[in-house]
């Protein structure tokens, strides 16, 4: 089956820390450029971050700019994303993408847009 999984998502108190990884299943990450997206309740889908297939070119929205990391192994076939200095407004479920277009993982058309792979996405929650 082919498919995207996330994990690391759960509960974290305002300024504290997650990593969320992203794995790819039944094919190769190489050649694709890679993303993180999010949505919370009630709210449009948001862009946070991108990184090319070699891992050379990274982008970042500027709400999670400075706290956020996003990389990728292409040799264990994942990609993370580090979260730092985490605040109740990144409260969302967060959704890695895989695409042969790094314009497409980095929103330049659009958030409403369908990936070569998209992942069920995992909760993050940012509460004291």
């Amino acid at each position: 089956q082919l498919q995207l999984v996330e994990s690391g998502g759960g509960l974290v108190q305002p300024g504290g820390s997650l990593r969320l990884s992203c794995a790819a299943s039944g094919f190769t990450l190489d050649g694709y450029a890679m993303g993180w997206f999010r949505q919370a309740p009630g709210k449009e889908r948001e862009w946070v971050s991108a990184i090319s297939s070699s891992g050379g070119n990274t982008n970042y929205a500027d709400s999670v700019l400075g706290r956020f990391t996003i990389s990728r192994d292409n040799s264990k076939n994942t990609m993370t994303l580090q979260m730092n200095s985490l605040k109740p407004e990144d409260t969302a479920v967060y959704h890695c993408a895989a695409d042969r277009s790094f314009a497409r993982v980095a929103s330049m058309f659009g958030v409403k847009i369908t990936f070569d792979y998209w992942g069920q996405g995992t909760q993050v929650t940012v509460s004291s």
